[in-house]
């Protein structure tokens, strides 16, 4: 995102509408991938929990299976005692019911013994018991498990196409904003050609016209100014070869404040340019309006001040309805025309420095 924002605000306010639309369609595209990746990161959470939960109920299952075993094999080993047991007593020589009667010493002790020999079985039956209810319960359990196991899955897999519907939206978008970096690339190379160009083409009238000046001032006074029909005639200029100055920054970044010469901002630009002159101007484009004398726009010469904006923005003129200057942050020293609709609508007037 970092390489796109810088490129968003490389793209001049006041330049191709093409940039400024992309510029809008990829904030609205960054706007998205921001609610997005939000989503996502949420969809993958949901997803991770409803994972865990799965994973403690395969655990429990296992588990499950496991105790079910253990209550198999010991109501198997307990049948096979009791079954055993109750062969012994009574079907064996030894401990068979008539064994026990014949074999006591008294009335007491058969009441006793074939008590002892009940109790044996008793204990048997009851612990038999406490096996087949305890095998019970780890199956009921395991058919508990076995459907949480199964709502849980189909929770996981929606949850799974969820995650997956947002990155493949994701990816979608992303590929569409590359896409608008691309054409936002080529449209800023185009206009920095067509810039350049303009840029050539007033250097080339830059020079005709110091000539054409310099002609002018052999033939005039210098200093008289006069006043016709309410419209100031200036004194013919004397700086026309601060534009050659101006003109050597083109593409330098803007910076607040900056004076120069590893950034501009436009009354910095402008105080610079004319202090490579021997000239020495305030650094603001307020003050700066207050400096030599006011020339009307169609006699305006290469190296006059044009402001705008209610005085909050200057440049330098440099012929051809075009002015060099250095438009706002994110943007360089570059050339621009007076008839662009923003410079036309804010146009407040120009000075020449005498």
């Amino acid at each position: 995102m970092g390489i796109l924002a810088a490129l968003l605000l490389a793209v001049p306010a006041f330049g191709d509408p093409s940039i400024s639309s992309k510029q809008a369609e990829a904030q609205r595209v960054m706007g998205e991938l921001q609610q997005l990746d939000s989503s996502l990161e949420r969809a993958v959470e949901q997803y991770n929990y409803a994972t865990v939960k799965l994973e403690r109920i395969r655990r429990a299952q296992k588990q499950n299976g496991y105790e079910l075993g253990v209550a198999q094999r010991n109501l198997k080993r307990s049948q096979q005692v009791i079954a055993q047991r109750l062969v012994t007593l009574y079907t064996s020589d030894q401990n068979s019911t008539l064994e026990v009667i014949l074999g006591a010493k008294s009335l007491d002790d058969i009441l006793s013994r074939v008590d002892a020999a009940s109790r044996v079985s008793s204990l048997d039956t009851r612990v038999l018991g406490e096996v087949r209810t305890f095998k019970t319960a780890v199956k009921k359990h395991q058919r508990e498990l076995a459907s949480a196991k199964k709502a849980q899955d189909r929770l996981v897999a929606e949850r799974a196409a969820q995650r997956n519907a947002i990155e493949s939206r994701l990816a979608e978008r992303r590929r569409f904003l590359a896409s608008v970096k691309s054409e936002i690339v080529q449209l800023q190379a185009q206009q920095r050609a067509r810039e350049l160009q303009m840029a050539r083409a007033a250097e080339a009238r830059r020079v005709s016209h110091q000539q054409e000046a310099q002609q002018q001032a052999e033939n005039t006074v210098v200093g008289v100014t006069a006043e016709t029909e309410g419209v100031t005639v200036a004194p013919p200029p004397t700086h026309g070869g601060v534009v050659g100055v101006a003109m050597s920054y083109l593409g330098t970044p803007y910076v607040w404040g900056g004076g120069g010469p590893g950034g501009f901002d436009c009354s910095g630009l402008v105080a610079y340019a004319y202090s490579q002159v021997g000239v020495s101007l305030p650094h603001s484009s307020y003050a700066q309006y207050s400096s030599g004398v006011p020339v009307s726009r169609d006699q305006l010469q290469p190296g006059d001040l044009v402001f705008f904006d209610g005085l909050g923005h200057v440049g330098i003129y440099i012929g051809g309805d075009q002015f060099v200057h250095a438009p706002h942050s994110g943007d360089v020293v570059k050339v621009s025309s007076l008839g662009e609709s923003w410079y036309a609508a804010t146009y407040v007037g120009a000075r020449r420095i005498l």
